[in-house]
């Protein structure tokens, strides 16, 4: 970048970042032990950052399921690419509010500056990936009518998945939207990347009501899938709340309600905890115990569940511990009191379902052409779809990322979540300029941002007014910094061109450097993984033909 620099913390701080994906992928069971010993070592002994990553590659090509793609090769180059404001697109309502962030590029290019700053922080990323045979440029060849190539559409997604693993904080969450036909196989990369282990849920989304089929041996395709992986156990769903606990009876202890004494769940039988199948007798005088007194009292034992003896749901330490808070109910069944106490959570709670069916597309085309016009941009996903999502995260301050922006949809998603609830969410989108019939002047200008300042100050950039939206909403407020990316040779060294000139370190949330040194140090540190490009569509079909 101008200069010598020494690499050698980042690259032995990057073999214990590689070292440590070969032993999750040993947990998850796609390398054999064995052969993790002997990559490590390697990793250890490489001389370069390169030569460690080419190693670490060698755990990945293979795995027992056989779930094998043609990977675009990453390579350096000699260009850094950072992060510049976009004045004329940028605006601010409110100097105290949220500033939300759109970022104009490739969304490779944007993932890795965003680690910059972002590493570790992003609570919510939710992306609707271009699966289209009209999506990827000239080389899209498909195997599905509308649909990419396989290994082009994985091969594209895998680097950046990775990188938006790395963004995602350890109680993260991401959602993916994808078709039928290449749902199996974007799973299998999900399964890799993500480990199988924080796999979620596969859900079902219903888009329309009813559609034509084109042959007799056709059926109606319904639905879509949202993918759900979390970054780690440390994550965790805002809790579904369906009622109110009522306490309907009472003695003198206090209110209470009755839960049965014995497990009614799958594995609620004697079988499968011996330990917990025991009699209880009740006493002349109304008291449980677990000796027979005399010949009056009355036995009770588990019912039979599932074709077997049942159980009960307290061992016999704990029946001795609390049997006072044990009756024999009405239905003279073994039942447990459950008391009001001052201040305990009294909501109800039910799991949430795997099945969306109140998300038609219908309803996300509606939602645009209002605030935009109609046939401006094709189906975009609903914004209901989407804030579903964001609040199935319990952070109401959550940093929310879209790196398949597109309409801005994610972003409508965060403003009426903060409304719906005060929440102070920021959402951050990356979203390429494609040129299209209906967007002459880039999808961002034509849609995205102009969706965005539209609901957001209530007015289009030229100040009208004119959109069906805003005629029964009001504006939602907050900032937005708009951001293009750019490119600088890491050997520029033109007085006011050199990388340490062009890059503002304040558009990565840092202070201003008060010497060049420092930052010089932060540059060289921060922007090496900038400079990483992927294979041209070019040179990836000319190796897949080769091969």
């Amino acid at each position: 970048m101008g200069k010598t620099v020494e690499y050698t913390n980042n690259l032995e701080q990057s073999k214990i970042d590689l070292i440590n994906e070969i032993k999750k992928r040993v947990d998850d069971k796609i390398i054999e032990q064995s052969n993790a010993d002997l990559l490590i070592k390697l990793i250890n002994n490489a001389e370069s950052l390169t030569e460690a990553i080419a190693i670490t590659e060698l755990g990945t090509t293979y795995k027992r399921t056989g779930f094998h793609f043609d990977k675009r090769l990453e390579k350096f180059d000699n260009t850094i690419k950072y992060f510049s404001k976009n004045t004329s697109l940028s605006f601010r309502t409110n100097d105290d509010a949220i500033t939300h962030k759109l970022v104009i590029g490739d969304n490779y290019d944007a993932l890795l500056n965003l680690l910059v700053s972002y590493k570790g922080k992003i609570d919510v990323i939710y992306i609707d990936p271009p699966y289209g045979k009209d999506s990827m440029g000239e080389f899209a060849d498909t195997n599905y009518d509308n649909s990419l190539t396989r290994d082009n559409l994985l091969s594209m997604l895998y680097p950046r998945l990775v990188l938006a693993r790395q963004l995602l904080s350890e109680s993260g969450i991401i959602f993916i939207s994808i078709d039928d036909k290449n749902e199996a196989y974007l799973k299998c990369l999900m399964d890799e990347i993500f480990g199988e282990s924080n796999f979620t849920a596969s859900c079902p989304r219903k888009t329309v009501s009813s559609k034509t089929t084109k042959s007799d041996h056709e059926l109606q395709k319904l639905f879509d899938y949202l993918l759900i992986y979390v970054k780690s156990d440390e994550a965790h769903f805002t809790k579904n709340i369906v009622g109110s606990k009522s306490y309907p009876l009472h003695d003198e202890r206090g209110d209470y309600y009755l839960v049965p004494l014995q497990d009614n769940g799958p594995h609620g039988t004697k079988t499968a905890r011996p330990n917990l199948w025991y009699p209880i007798y009740q006493t002349k005088d109304n008291k449980l115990v677990l000796e027979r007194e005399s010949e009056e009292d009355v036995e009770f034992l588990p019912a039979d569940h599932k074709g077997d003896a049942g159980r009960w749901m307290w061992s016999k330490k704990k029946f001795l511990t609390d049997s006072q808070d044990l009756t024999i109910s009405d239905k003279n069944v073994v039942s447990i009191k459950h008391y009001y106490v001052e201040g305990d959570d009294t909501n109800k709670y039910q799991p949430w379902k795997d099945w969306l069916d109140k998300f038609l597309n219908a309803l996300g085309t509606a939602q645009l052409s209002e605030i935009i016009g109609k046939n401006k941009f094709d189906n975009p996903k609903p914004v209901d779809l989407v804030k579903w999502c964001i609040n199935l995260h319990p952070n109401t301050n959550a940093i929310v990322l879209d790196f398949f922006a597109g309409s801005g949809t994610t972003g409508q998603a965060v403003l009426e979540a903060n409304k719906n609830d005060g929440g102070h969410r920021q959402f951050i989108l990356c979203t390429s300029n494609e040129i299209t019939t209906t967007t002459p002047n880039g999808v961002v200008i034509d849609v995205t941002s102009k969706r965005l300042k539209r609901i957001m100050t209530g007015k289009c950039y030229d100040y009208s007014t004119g959109f069906d939206w805003i005629k029964k909403n009001e504006p939602y407020g907050d900032n937005l910094d708009v951001y293009d990316i750019k490119t600088v040779a890491n050997f520029e060294n033109t007085s006011g061109k050199t990388p340490f000139d062009v890059i503002d370190e304040t558009i990565y949330d840092k202070e201003k450097f008060e010497n060049i040194k420092d930052k010089i140090d932060w540059v060289c540190s921060n922007f090496e993984g900038t400079q990483k490009c992927l294979e041209s569509d070019e040179n990836w079909k000319r190796r897949m033909e080769d091969n």
